[in-house]
């Protein structure tokens, strides 16, 4: 069965950093594009980054821009979301999903929770 399986969220204060991982099994992350998205409560799903699997290009939502870095290590078939400059407002649950960017997204995992609060 595929899986994609994220971890590293955590409970952060303002400011901070953490680094979400998605790894995969029984499929190759290399042959898709691979996004992270996030919903907080009572919120829709937002998609806040993206990198294709063709040339590695990456795409962020505005509200990230600067402060989330998606980066992919094909070797380890996982990718990588790093997070600076926590803010309240980034307190959600964040999934790694594999397809398309601006497209259809195959496979999702089950998220992991970030909340930021002091």
């Amino acid at each position: 069965q595929v899986q994609l399986v994220e971890s590293g969220g955590d409970l952060v204060h303002p400011g901070g950093s953490l680094r979400l991982s998605c790894a995969a099994s029984r499929f190759t992350l290399d042959n898709y594009a691979i996004a992270w998205f996030r919903q907080a409560p009572g919120k829709e799903r937002e998609g806040v980054a993206c990198i294709s699997s063709s040339d590695g290009s990456t795409y962020y939502g505005d509200s990230v821009k600067g402060r989330f870095t998606i980066s992919r290590d094909n070797a380890k078939n996982t990718v990588s979301l790093q997070i600076n400059n926590l803010k309240p407002e980034d307190t959600a649950v964040y999934y790694c999903t594999a397809g398309r960017c601006g497209g259809i997204m195959d496979y999702w995992g089950k998220g992991t929770l970030v909340i930021v609060s002091s």
